[in-house]
């Protein structure tokens, strides 16, 4: 929500959910929800115990635009900002934006993924490929990850070296892949940094692959793709 083309009316959906730290770019604290006209009717008969968190606190007091608890003000008053920063650039150029800075990183990945790596894009097929974010898989055995623990060591690395921070694998993949997040206030020279540091990352952890072909690959991907709501 916020990133990518998410039609809550057209699509039929009854509740959903966003966290303030993913496309709204603030800190984590806020839960962003929304219900549809069904989803709350069933309220009437939905058997589940409700204290705190019950919905109905928030509606008796939303419609004097009060809030039921102790409001997190800071954040709610950055979620007004941000909310402000993506209407004025438009949702549809939001998306398209998104769009652009994911093909851009996932140049990049196939560019170190040269025949016989062991680094390749986690997606098995442009369909699963998200515009939010590209895990980068490190296949285990190989001569670069014998081990299968070297995507932890780039991610491990990239923080206390470069002082950037890549998302990790969750359940199956723990520990198998790292991950480049490219979604909220980004642009093209952020994402060039983290690509950077990223291949400087996967030298020092010893990984086989081209230095600079990524980074090389996104240049040439954005520069030869630019964005036409930039003059």
């Amino acid at each position: 929500i916020a990133s990518i083309p998410f039609r809550f009316d057209k699509w039929k959906i009854d509740v959903a959910v966003s966290g303030s730290q993913k496309g709204f770019m603030l800190p984590a604290g806020l839960a962003i929800l929304c219900f549809s006209k069904k989803a709350l009717a069933m309220r009437e008969t939905a058997k589940c115990k409700r204290c705190f968190l019950d919905i109905q606190d928030h509606l008796n007091t939303n419609k004097d635009g009060f809030f039921p608890y102790t409001p997190p003000v800071n954040l709610l008053r950055g979620l007004r900002a941000s909310i402000d920063l993506l209407l004025n650039e438009g949702m549809e150029n939001v998306f398209k934006r998104h769009n652009r800075l994911a093909s851009g990183v996932r140049a990049a990945i196939k560019a170190w993924a040269y025949p016989g790596s062991s680094i390749r894009l986690a997606a098995a097929a442009p369909q699963w490929e998200s515009d939010t974010v590209s895990a980068i898989w490190l296949e285990p055995g190989s001569k670069s990850n014998p081990d299968g623990k070297k995507a932890q060591e780039v991610i491990n690395i990239a923080y206390h070296r470069y002082n950037i921070s890549l998302g990790a694998g969750l359940s199956q993949v723990a520990g198998k892949v790292f991950r480049i997040g490219h979604l909220g206030d980004n642009n093209e020279a952020r994402m060039m940094a983290a690509l950077g540091a990223v291949e400087m990352a996967m030298i020092d952890a010893g990984i086989e692959f081209k230095p600079g072909s990524g980074t090389g690959a996104a240049a040439k991907y954005w520069t030869s793709n630019p964005d036409k709501t930039k003059k």
